[in-house]
C-alpha cells in the first residue's frame, strides 16, 4: 500500500491501455496525483506473494498417510461402511469460528469432513 506524497491519501491502482500494452499506475482519488509503475514491478509484487504462500503449504504423501500416526475414531464411512477413520482438524474459516474436522477411512481412503 502506498500513499500520496501531496495529500497523504491512499493510492489506488488504475489500468490504462496504450496501444496494445496495459499500463498500471497508482492514482490518488483526492488530489489526482499519479505514480506510474511498470509491468515488471507489478509482476515482482505478485510473485513475492505466491512465494510467501507456498512456504506454509504442507503436503502429506501417500506413504506418510499409511504410517497410522493420526488419531482414530469409531465413525462409519459413508462410502464403504467401515467403522474406523483417521481424524484431524483444520481451521478453514475465520479464527472466530470453529474448525473443520476431516476424516479418512482406514479401509478405502475416502476422505470426508464434518463441520463442528
Amino acid at each position: 500500500m502506498e500513499f500520496c506524497p501531496k495529500c497523504g491519501s491512499r493510492l489506488t491502482p488504475k489500468k490504462t491501455k496504450a496501444r496494445k500494452k496495459i499500463k498500471i499506475s497508482l492514482v490518488c482519488l483526492k488530489c489526482g496525483y499519479t505514480k506510474k509503475e511498470t509491468k515488471k514491478t507489478v509482476n515482482n509484487k505478485v510473485s513475492k506473494k505466491k512465494e510467501n504462500l507456498q512456504r506454509f503449504v504442507t503436503v502429506i504423501t501417500k506413504e506418510e498417510q499409511k504410517l497410522n500416526i493420526l488419531p482414530t475414531l469409531k465413525v462409519e464411512c459413508p462410502k464403504c461402511g467401515n467403522k474406523k477413520v483417521y481424524v484431524w482438524q483444520v481451521q478453514t474459516r475465520g479464527g472466530d469460528e470453529s474448525s473443520t474436522q476431516f476424516m479418512r477411512c482406514t479401509k478405502c481412503d475416502h476422505t470426508f469432513r464434518e463441520y463442528t
